[in-house]
């Protein structure tokens, strides 16, 4: 009997779906009212990734977007400033929550695949002045989606931390796959405990639960941080059927992430030998963003990934991302390479 070739998303990374395994920790999860704090198993994963990270407590939240607005929101108040890079997530792809739930304004920065320096930092804090917003909030994000899946440095962050500190302003990580960087640059979660005021770490990308993120920090900002959810109607109540796939997560899916920064690898090689393509970002983690040449209209080529049974999204001006996954096996790579290696412009 035929047997039809498998779909494969290369979308994002939020596509995947819980293995067995995760599946049978969720149906067998204890569950409470997390509204009451009484869910042991969201209370159990709170205390973990708080301690995984060094820090003093956590807040489970149905959404990276949700965290990072939430993190924006104890720190600032309306009419204030946020810094980040032009290619920031809370700043392109969170729906202008930035405007909606904090009334704040963006000090846009244009760094080098989404990363800036302290320099940068220094000479766009505003002066105390009537006429200028306040300077509140330094946010950087980790991996840069954006910038292709690039790591920072973490000497550049330590020294941008020095800065916030001198400054007494904040100092907030977008890490929705922050888990990326950590297993590519070989770092410890504790030291990035150590550097940042609060911290989104998301539990449905690389990782592979279904649903959630987690804002971690001081237990003032996570006492202020849980007001905020409810007023954002981000209560929920027996959640620790979704949180027991978090806890798995994290207990057994960080190291493996290395093998989607091979995948992505992989694809990055067999793309340097198509011409059609003008340039590739670099690649570091599980991300390969690239652009076509001039002549290749992007749909053409996203149609024909589809013919052959792979699913991507274009970035705008002939920019072409794909993001490699667990559901996503060698095999799949492969064929993926061999496909691309074919492809001819009409």
């Amino acid at each position: 009997m035929f047997e039809p070739m498998k779909l494969v998303d290369l979308r994002s990374d939020t596509v995947t779906q819980p293995t067995a395994e995760m599946k049978n920790v969720m149906l067998n999860a204890p569950l409470g009212d997390d509204v009451f704090n009484e869910d042991p198993t969201v209370n159990q994963l709170q205390d973990y990734a708080a301690d995984l990270f060094g820090m003093e407590a956590a807040l489970f939240c149905s959404s990276g977007t949700q965290t990072n607005q939430i993190a924006i929101k104890l720190h600032s108040q309306p009419g204030d400033e946020v810094i980040c890079d032009a290619l920031a997530h809370i700043y392109l792809y969170e729906g202008g929550g930035i405007a909606f739930n904090s009334g704040a304004s963006v000090r846009l920065l244009q760094g080098n695949h989404g990363r800036f320096t302290a320099e940068d930092v220094i000479q766009n804090i505003n002066d105390d002045n009537v006429h200028f917003p306040a300077s509140r909030l330094v946010c950087i994000e980790n991996t840069i989606n954006k910038g292709g899946g690039v790591c920072w440095d973490f000497d550049a962050l330590k020294s941008i931390q020095s800065v916030c500190k001198k400054n007494n302003i904040p100092f907030h990580l977008d890490g929705a796959r922050l888990f990326n960087a950590l297993v590519a640059k070989k770092e410890n979660p504790k030291q990035y405990g150590e550097l940042f005021d609060t911290i989104s770490i998301c539990l449905s990308k690389g990782l592979g639960a279904p649903v959630g993120s987690l804002l971690l920090g001081k237990k003032e900002h996570i006492y202020k941080a849980r007001r905020i959810r409810k007023v954002l109607g981000g209560g929920m109540r027996q959640a620790g059927i979704l949180a027991a796939a978090g806890l798995y997560a994290l207990r057994n899916n960080i190291e493996r992430l290395s093998e989607d920064h091979l995948k992505a690898q992989m694809i990055s090689d067999a793309l340097k030998t198509c011409l059609w393509v003008d340039s590739i970002y670099p690649v570091e983690t599980n991300i390969v963003i690239f652009k076509l040449q001039a002549q290749t209209p992007p749909s053409q080529l996203l149609q024909y990934l589809e013919q052959h049974n792979f699913k991507a999204v274009g970035m705008g001006s002939q920019l072409i991302r794909f993001v490699f996954h667990l559901d996503q096996s060698f095999d799949d790579i492969e064929r993926l390479g061999k496909v691309l290696m074919e492809f001819k412009i009409d």
